[in-house]
């Protein structure tokens, strides 16, 4: 089970997010009983976040946060159970992004969540090969989401 709260005045549909979430773990195999969270949080606290954990400075879109190192199943089987870790969301750095991918402010949280949990499920984006797979499942995930 995820926890999914919002600490911002952005106006967020968590019920779909929840959706989304279980529809993700599902999908990919992971445990029924893994559980985590997804939280909004304000511009000063992901930069302190950012700057903390990255030391980079100033607000991000997203940050993952892995805990028990759960990562995807072969397929066919489901994942251990335990605690996949939090993702934060920061939706007051989202409108450019939103508005060069064409996508509302759910539907860019949509997005985020997805690329948050393959984070937490030890995909990354760093070589080409990986950025394949993880935009490819990205975009696969999404999809299933949308086409239920």
């Amino acid at each position: 089970m995820m926890e999914i709260d919002n600490e911002t005045t952005a106006v967020i549909d968590l019920a779909a997010i929840d959706q989304l979430v279980t529809h993700h773990l599902d999908f990919l195999g992971i445990h029924p009983d893994v559980r985590g969270g997804i939280t909004f949080i304000d511009p000063e606290r992901m930069s302190t976040l950012h700057e903390d954990w990255m030391q980079e400075p100033g607000p991000t879109d997203v940050l993952s946060f892995p805990i028990d190192q759960i990562t995807l199943p072969k397929a066919g089987s489901i994942s251990e159970s335990g605690f996949l870790g939090d993702i934060v969301i920061c939706p007051d750095f989202l409108p450019p992004q939103m508005r060069e991918a064409g996508r509302t402010l759910q539907q860019e949280c949509e997005y985020l969540v997805t690329h948050g949990i393959l984070h937490l499920l030890g995909l990354d984006h760093q070589e080409v090969e990986e950025h394949t797979e993880m935009f490819a499942l990205t975009d696969t995930l999404l999809r299933d989401w949308h086409s239920q």
